[in-house]
């Protein structure tokens, strides 16, 4: 297996490999899966999932991705049955529930507060992160369960690196569109071959999630890239239509007698 930065590690599975970050393993149980599984219509697939993160297949909840950044929230008092809001993130307090996003070469990030029971997906490819979508994400969880960022702990999962993330300049276009400073984007965006540019969302997405608040010793970023290692991981880029998807997955900690 390709190794990940030192927060993170591999771990077994009962289908496979996930990856967990160290420092958010502390905080709430959660995972990334790689392309043991293939997460399109397999229900049984969805299921074993559910089970492992020890929950209810209708507690396993998902969101419909436009690629915007549109939060969900799936709160305790939360509407049954959970009906898979049009959305790119989800932030979640209620401990029966798994929550988690799909990707496949996009950013999947798993957020929690250091007490574990408030926790987020959010899943950000090129136009969510020009959308903000992991700054939306982090709001959410500010307004609703009073959440300071600075209490967060992030983990940023496998996604397509710089190495290969080459763009056009419409790409370029959509963040200057969106108000990025251009300092920020000459960060994020370097001339690559034949006119074209590499973009860098391992960058993108520490940046992002410092500028909202989050420490910089509690940003994680797995620093794998799903195209290089398309073999492990599922990849669009490498793959095309036939890419199946992974997930990210977190579940809240229980509040437990005594606490506060």
């Amino acid at each position: 297996m390709p190794q990940p930065s030192g927060a993170f590690e591999w771990t077994q599975a009962p289908w496979g490999a996930v990856l967990r970050c160290g420092p958010l393993a502390a905080l709430a149980e959660h995972f990334f899966t790689a392309n043991d599984l293939t997460l399109r219509g397999d229900l049984q697939e969805w299921n074993a999932l559910a089970g492992y993160v020890g929950v209810d297949q209708t507690d396993f909840l998902t969101v419909r991705q436009l690629h915007g950044a549109g939060v969900a929230a799936a709160s305790s008092d939360r509407p049954r049955p959970w009906s898979s809001p049009e959305a790119d993130a989800i932030v979640s307090n209620d401990p029966s529930a798994a929550i988690s996003v799909r990707v496949a070469d996009c950013v999947p990030i798993l957020l929690a507060d250091d007490t574990g029971r408030r926790v987020a997906a959010i899943h950000a490819g090129w136009r969510g992160t020009a959308k903000r979508a992991v700054i939306a994400g982090i709001e959410a969880m500010r307004a609703l369960y009073g959440v300071r960022p600075e209490r967060l702990t992030a983990a940023v999962g496998p996604c397509i690196g710089p190495c290969c993330y080459e763009v056009g300049e419409d790409v370029l276009d959509g963040f200057r569109a969106a108000g990025h400073h251009p300092q920020i984007l000459d960060a994020w965006f370097v001339p690559a071959e034949a006119g074209t540019l590499r973009l860098d969302l391992w960058r993108a997405t520490r940046d992002q999630l410092e500028g909202a608040g989050l420490l910089s010793p509690n940003v994680h970023i797995s620093e794998l890239c799903t195209k290089t290692h398309a073999h492990v991981f599922h990849s669009y880029r490498a793959h095309g239509k036939a890419a199946g998807r992974m997930v990210g997955v977190i579940r809240p900690k229980a509040l437990l007698i005594g606490d506060c």
